[in-house]
């Protein structure tokens, strides 16, 4: 298995985020990469490869220019605006929520911040743009290996995608790595693609992009939004709309919900992907499922990750695992390479 991995990763190195009216220290660290780095090495599984630079136009199949020209932008307009700002990260204030037009593109670097963004917890900092376009690259690069016949292959890279949308940020993600490599597999002529998210939170980028297209299937496994971030979308009657419908598959847990009945749920979007017919899958593979995350709330345990990876296997199909969430550092290496042990040993 070819793993790609994103050395720009560490670039992005967030020093808060807004939490409950209190700025607290990331999550969202470089180390999240590190220990699956070290997990991948030390069990000896894929050939780590770094990815050619991505070309701005595949970005585009995904993202809205004017929100790229603000990100590739940010950090130098950010100094702009003061320079003492080189030692503080970037946090939104303001958001054009309902009423508000959202047409206008601000002069103000804050209001634009704001614009393109849904919440105060994802930081830009001076290397977010450097290491978030090239998870971008990493996923096309991932892509295409699918497309030029490997069973599977790994992106390994942060900060996470699948909270980014078209036009905005949040949920720690800027890109959105998963859309963009199955855009690709499109482009590359596959006929239909699936995207499976089993990360803890609802992949509402993800949703968002795809939900009115019928060539991309999008399944997700997730904490209930009544309770769980992103709040505002992930619920069961989204079924996509237009060309889309009943392209869209949300399977919402309540918090506690252990590995027998997260199970069930993958069974069942296992099931949608095959009868949408996908050719290739991609799967935002987040490990905020384990029952030691800090701010998740399932009980899935390091081993249960091996059944996962060969419950995928299962689906017969290319398939493409994208690096999401997990914050349980100390355990994300060892719990996202045994899905891929697992996919590996089943496949």
């Amino acid at each position: 298995m070819k793993v790609f991995y994103n050395e720009q990763h560490p670039l992005h190195h967030g020093r808060h985020e807004m939490f409950r009216g209190a700025l607290v220290p990331c999550f969202e660290v470089p180390a999240r990469a590190d220990y699956v780095l070290q997990e991948l090495r030390s069990r000896g599984l894929g050939t780590v490869l770094a990815a050619p630079p991505v070309e701005r136009a595949a970005l585009e199949r995904v993202h809205a220019p004017r929100y790229l020209d603000f990100l590739a932008g940010a950090w130098d307009e950010w100094l702009a605006l003061d320079p003492s700002n080189a030692g503080r990260d970037a946090l939104p204030s303001y958001w054009p929520i309902r009423t508000f037009r959202t047409d206008v593109l601000p002069a103000s670097f804050p209001a634009r911040m704001g614009l393109f963004s849904f919440d105060a917890g994802s930081p830009i900092t001076s290397g977010t743009w450097a290491a978030a376009s090239q998870g971008g690259a990493c996923a096309i690069a991932g892509a295409a290996q699918l497309l030029q016949g490997e069973r599977a292959a790994f992106v390994l890279s942060r900060p996470p995608g699948h909270h980014a949308g078209h036009d905005f940020f949040g949920g720690y993600c800027f890109i959105n790595n998963a859309a963009v490599a199955a855009q690709r597999l499109r482009d590359g002529g596959l006929a239909k693609v699936a995207v499976l998210d089993v990360d803890y939170h609802h992949g509402n980028g993800t949703q968002a992009i795809f939900y009115e297209r019928g060539d991309v299937f999008f399944a997700s496994v997730h904490g209930d939004p009544h309770t769980e971030y992103p709040y505002y979308l992930g619920y069961a009657d989204e079924r996509g709309a237009g060309a889309g419908l009943d392209c869209n598959l949300n399977l919402p847990l309540p918090r506690g919900t252990g590995f027998a009945r997260w199970r069930e749920a993958l069974a069942t979007a296992l099931q949608r992907i095959a009868a949408f017919g996908a050719e290739a899958l991609v799967v935002s593979l987040g490990v905020d499922t384990f029952e030691g995350d800090p701010i998740s709330g399932f009980g899935l345990r390091s081993a249960d990750y091996l059944r996962v990876g060969e419950d995928i296997a299962g689906a017969g199909l290319p398939t493409l695992f994208v690096f999401e969430g997990g914050y349980a550092v100390a355990e994300v290496g060892i719990n996202a390479i045994n899905v891929l042990v697992g996919f590996s040993q089943a496949a």
